[in-house]
């Protein structure tokens, strides 16, 4: 499906530095919107188990499950964005995840497998920016982190299915 490798991959080797040390601020600028990621997942589960509102979350988490070293101002935007999109576009989300969970329900999936979904998904149909296959890595990499090896492929089916329908819908 989509396990290769791509330019945002938290996994790919960052190439040998050119000497003006962009390559370096590429391999760091993929980490740390992966590391946003992680965070946006976090919040997103304050937001659910917790019943707090993204703000809330986002300064829960920040005080206190801040990653070492801290992320910048852009990647604690990045992440914020994340959350607040998923959750504006909430509806719109799961009606998409429901189509592709075939005889599933959103809201039967386990909590962390669900946010991931979702996260993914608000990518895949609102992000904009993140090519698709990127966001299915990312979206592997919190399965593999958070969740299990059981849910690695079963997040990657769906999210592949949803591509696919995203993909057939654009002219």
């Amino acid at each position: 499906m989509t396990r290769g490798r791509t330019e945002d991959s938290p996994g790919e080797r960052a190439a040998a530095p050119r000497g003006d040390g962009s390559s370096a601020r590429r391999g760091r600028s993929r980490r740390e919107r992966h590391r946003s990621r992680e965070a946006a997942l976090q919040m997103l589960y304050g937001c659910e188990v917790g019943h707090l509102t993204p703000e809330a979350a986002a300064e829960v988490y920040w005080a206190a499950q801040a990653p070492v070293p801290p992320l910048g101002p852009a990647a604690r935007a990045f992440a914020e964005t994340l959350v607040g999109g998923t959750l504006e576009h909430l509806a719109d989300i799961d009606a998409h995840l429901a189509r592709a969970l075939e005889h599933w329900r959103p809201e039967r999936l386990a909590l962390v497998d669900r946010l991931i979904l979702r996260l993914a998904a608000y990518e895949l149909l609102f992000g904009g920016e993140t090519p698709p296959a990127v966001a299915i890595d990312e979206a592997l990499e919190l399965a593999r982190r958070f969740s299990s090896e059981e849910s690695v492929a079963f997040v990657n089916g769906v999210l592949d299915g949803l591509r696919k329908a995203v993909e057939a819908r654009v002219p």
